[in-house]
């Protein structure tokens, strides 16, 4: 059975394998490489992910939903249908979406997935990620940070030893990895990120300057309107990248929205994403300590970057030029099934040798009387460090009489305890005595599969308690069961039919955003196209759709 490797992307997702000497990328039953990360319970019940989902935000508002990726690790849901679906849940319909695609291709089943994760995901938003995975039906030994998997695409493409900047700028985060390729070796040197910072807030920017210029209320905007609004703004976006100035022209309920949106003005109203942009940047420069001018190249990957205003801002900070990665959309998914055949040492592979960092410090609390809330954090590994690591502290008792010692796993880069994540606690007994008296050591060793153990040994004693905190979802065999038989229930569209879902709900979407003659036209042409589908005698499917999209993308061209 092969294993895949899976860019579960904030706007669209990637599956790649592992083939004859190369990554290739999956299409999915539309023939196209990117699946929306959009998911919709049709009218019907059934589950529809991908291009007909996105197309269904303007439409059923109600029942489609995007983004989610933001909320992984959250407590935070959203209503479809009458029912509550987490980020968990609705990541594992993608990823069992991106699963199917993978099986009909290759005609094998696929239990085994390296799927990419943000560098700057903590341990929850990991967790969730592989509970979504588990829900999919998917194996996943290993999580591959997404600057990491740029990197590793890059690397093999890329001629001669160096070091390398790659700056990924997806829909939802922004990551950076700066990699030293050396021989058969490569070597991440540090990772920094932004997990709330993407392609989506240059496109929500967007939108702040519609609803300013037009003197409209965001709150009072319904949610097909809000949903077109964000169509719009992201088509400006992408405009913006070709020209520098683009024009637009839509409606909101009665009004006409028109004009002229220019390449500068975005880019002035963008300079505080600008700024939040710099900071990973220079942060994982200077962990790596590294001279900016020894960098051999700058790498931009993500489909964000093809915004003019990133690669000015790498110009301005480094003086040159960066290189654009020839699939900038691709290279997550490439770099994961890359390291899905570093995993089975295939072919090509068998010399390469990749070396990841820790993203985050790891460290306890502890006690000090100078604090506000009286403790800070007391590091033990820290943020940046090559894995696989092992490092060790001592620590004593703060109080008289003291008969336990807890010591709080955490992971975060801040000094106060309670502003980091905490994984967990490792408990262990000490004689009682004077404060000061009994001391512990405490042993952090992580691996590079993302696992962390936790060795406390009480000095005195010898006594030793030892916890693993693995890469895993943490879930009862319960809570398991429970979500397995709620997905189970849930039907997936039909891969066959997806192609017929997806241009329903693309004729719909132009129907909702056309007027008067335009309108009429689709209307016809979308009951025309139901009726031939559901005409027993009609052999020529493929035709059909081929000629009722074709026509589609005339009103696609006037609409947008």
């Amino acid at each position: 059975m092969a294993i895949v490797g899976i860019d579960l992307g904030t706007s669209n997702s990637l599956v790649a394998v592992w083939s004859e000497n190369k990554a290739c990328l999956i299409t999915n039953a539309l023939g196209e490489a990117l699946t929306p990360s959009a998911v919709s319970v049709a009218e019907d019940g059934v589950i529809l992910v991908g291009r007909a989902a996105a197309d269904r935000l303007i439409t059923h508002p109600d029942r489609s939903v995007t983004s989610f990726k933001r909320w992984m690790g959250s407590a935070k849901g959203v209503q479809l249908a009458g029912k509550t679906w987490r980020a968990e849940e609705l990541s594992a319909l993608v990823l069992k979406s991106l699963k199917n695609d993978v099986e009909s291709e290759l005609g094998e089943v696929i239990a085994e997935a390296v799927i990419s994760v943000p560098a700057y995901f903590n341990d929850p938003q990991r967790k969730a990620t592989l509970h979504a995975a588990q829900l999919a039906g998917l194996k996943v030994e290993r999580l591959i940070n997404e600057p990491t998997a740029a990197a590793l695409a890059h690397g093999l493409e890329a001629a001669g030893d160096g070091r390398f900047l790659i700056l990924d700028l997806g829909g939802g985060t922004f990551d950076v990895s700066l990699l030293h390729k050396y021989e058969n070796v490569m070597e991440i040197r540090a990772s920094a990120g932004d997990s709330l910072l993407g392609g989506n807030d240059f496109r929500d920017l967007i939108v702040k300057l519609l609803l300013k210029r037009h003197e409209l209320d965001e709150e009072r905007l319904e949610p097909s309107e809000h949903a077109r609004l964000s169509r719009e703004a992201e088509a400006l976006k992408f405009a913006l990248s070709e020209w520098p100035e683009a024009t637009y022209e839509f409606t909101l309920g009665r009004a006409t929205c028109a004009g002229e949106l220019t390449r500068a003005a975005f880019e002035e109203a963008s300079a505080p994403l600008i700024r939040r942009m710099r900071a990973p940047i220079e942060s994982a420069i200077r962990d790596a300590r590294v001279d900016p001018t020894k960098i051999d190249q700058i790498v931009l990957v993500g489909g964000a970057t093809r915004m003019p205003l990133v690669r000015s801002l790498v110009t301005r900070l480094f003086g040159r030029f960066p290189l654009a990665h020839p699939r900038p959309d691709h290279a997550i998914a490439l770099g994961a099934a890359v390291q899905a055949g570093l995993k089975h040492r295939r072919g090509a592979l068998d010399e390469v040798i990749m070396t990841d960092v820790c993203p985050f410090t790891l460290g306890t609390s502890v006690m000090d009387r100078r604090a506000p809330d009286g403790a800070i954090l007391s590091p033990i590994i820290d943020r940046n460090a090559v894995v696989p690591i092992s490092r060790e502290n001592s620590y004593r008792t703060i109080a008289n009489g003291q008969t336990r010692v807890d010591i709080d796993v955490l992971q975060g880069e801040h000094m106060r305890p309670s502003q980091n994540v905490r994984i967990g606690t490792v408990s262990v007994p000490v004689p009682a005595g004077p404060a000061g008296r009994e001391s512990v050591g405490v042993r952090f060793t992580y691996d590079i599969n993302g696992a962390l153990e936790v060795e406390v040994k009480v000095t005195s004693t010898g006594f030793l308690e030892r916890k693993v905190f693995r890469n895993q979802s943490n879930l009862s065999d319960e809570e398991l069961d429970k979500s397995f038989a709620t997905l189970a229930s849930i039907k997936l569209a039909p891969r066959n039919q997806q192609g017929n879902r997806s241009l329903i709900a693309r004729a719909e979407r132009l129907f909702a955003e056309s007027l008067r003659s335009d309108r009429e036209h689709i209307a016809q042409l979308l009951l025309q196209f139901e009726a031939a589908l559901n005409d027993q005698t009609n052999h020529d499917l493929d035709g059909l759709r081929r000629r009722f999209s074709e026509t589609l993308n005339q009103f696609e061209r006037t609409t947008l």
